[in-house]
């Protein structure tokens, strides 16, 4: 099967279309035939050594958290999926990574894709919709009348949290600009506010949840406006030691574990994320080069070649 790979840090060059061996499928896993695989920044992140240290890589790495796909051979212990279902599924960075034309997953990783959402749509979700899930409403534990600040709306995970928290019965103030502030109000948000305008930090108190995804000066302006006892939670860089304490709430970082069940949970109440590009498997480098510039314009998704076993 073809597979991306690098075998060292570096700029997106690195990465390789290369010929490597169809992953064996264990007794509590799926083979999915991938069709399509959601890019994040962390794979990125992964591929230029920023993580090193943090997130170590045995080479060489595949990279790619997000696909969906189908189903072509089960464990002789999974139950719930059957050959050609639909899945889509956020593999662990320790399994293969789903830059590849065949997948390995656990089955409890994975869920299936119901009929009216595309392989596109489903790659697009898993990562984002689960950090989203476990922030709101694992950390959180968000309520009918919560007020609930989100920075990043228009981002993948930002735009799932709109959605999400709206659906919790949240009051919801987003953080947007240009052209992507009506997409936010359309995700329904009940403020949204240009952070290239706006000073937040000045106009807003009496949050109870803030969810950031942006860290550095947006984390600290974020701090005022919570009220006593409320709760800041970081996807991105990590509160600084004391600072919830100093500032009189609480806060969590945001570490998202791979689970179906919530998978389905989000396909089952439609979250979606808008995809803004797609391209070839063999253009994964190129795609890195626009998300590392800052110029993707939104989510992308890699899109691999049809193929058979």
């Amino acid at each position: 099967m073809k597979a991306i790979r690098f075998f060292t840090y570096g700029g997106p060059d690195v990465m390789q279309l290369d010929e490597v061996p169809i992953p064996d499928c264990g007794p509590g896993d799926l083979l999915v035939r991938v069709v399509a695989a959601g890019i994040n920044p962390l794979d990125w992140k992964l591929r230029s050594g920023a993580m090193a240290g943090v997130r170590d890589l045995s080479f060489p790495f595949t990279p790619g958290l997000d696909a969906a796909g189908v189903v072509v051979a089960l464990g002789g212990q999974v139950q719930g999926f059957a050959l050609e279902d639909r899945v889509c599924f956020y593999a662990d960075l320790g399994q293969h990574g789903t830059y590849a034309e065949y997948v390995v997953v656990p089955a409890q990783q994975a869920a299936v894709i119901p009929p009216e959402v595309s392989f596109v749509d489903a790659a697009a979700l898993p990562t984002p919709g689960q950090a989203a899930w476990t922030a709101l409403v694992d950390m959180a534990q968000i309520k009918p009348g919560n007020r609930v600040l989100i920075h990043g709306a228009a981002g993948a995970l930002g735009g799932v949290a709109v959605q999400l928290a709206k659906q919790h019965g949240a009051y919801v103030v987003a953080m947007a600009s240009g052209n992507s502030m009506a997409r936010v109000q359309a995700l329904g948000a009940d403020e949204v506010l240009d952070y290239q305008v706006d000073s937040f930090g000045q106009q807003l108190r009496g949050m109870d949840v803030v969810l950031d995804t942006i860290g550095g000066p947006v984390q600290e302006a974020s701090w005022r406006t919570l009220q006593a006892g409320g709760l800041l939670l970081a996807t991105s860089m990590p509160p600084p030691p004391g600072r919830a304490e100093r500032a009189g709430v609480r806060t969590e970082f945001v570490m998202t574990r791979p689970r179906g069940s919530v998978l389905a949970s989000l396909l089952q109440r439609q979250l979606r994320v808008e995809v803004t590009r797609t391209l070839p498997m063999a253009d994964a480098a190129e795609a890195h080069r626009l998300g590392e510039r800052g110029q993707a314009g939104g989510k992308m998704v890699l899109l691999m070649p049809p193929r058979v076993l």
